[in-house]
């Protein structure tokens, strides 16, 4: 029988956006939605997805990893993205070192960030506003 391969599933979630990343052994290229992550538009979003491969430094050039994205905006698919890669990464080495340095460098990136939208409610246009009165 051939050796298992190995492989790491994570996700991530911010908002309404869900991100699944995929790693495998290989030479560092990252996928987003099956495009390179140089070619990631806006900037800013590109470099949040960033933060965790620069944490993680040379151990991140030895994986390849996959992310695919669905839901929310862009900068909610970027938080998402830097979520399931973080915790891959750190998933990957298995040890708690690497784990520490992303829980000391910011929380969200391995423990998430639970906010989300109000949900609208009746008698107004949005979540806490209401309809104006006028009595004369």
């Amino acid at each position: 029988m051939s050796e298992k391969k190995k492989l790491s599933l994570e996700t991530g979630k911010r908002k309404t956006a869900i991100a699944r990343a995929v790693m495998r052994p290989g030479k560092g290229r990252i996928y987003i939605n099956d495009q390179s992550l140089d070619h990631m538009y806006p900037e800013v979003a590109r470099m949040k997805i960033e933060e965790p491969l620069l944490i993680a430094g040379d151990r991140s050039k030895s994986v390849d990893i996959r992310v695919s994205i669905e839901g929310g905006g862009v900068m909610a698919q970027a938080e998402a993205a830097r979520i399931a890669i973080a915790r891959a990464l750190a998933g990957w080495t298995k040890g708690s070192e690497l784990r520490k340095t992303f829980l000391a460098y910011d929380r969200v990136m391995i423990a998430g960030d639970q906010r989300v939208t109000e949900p609208k409610k009746f008698g107004g246009p949005s979540a806490r506003r209401r309809k104006q009165k006028s009595y004369r």
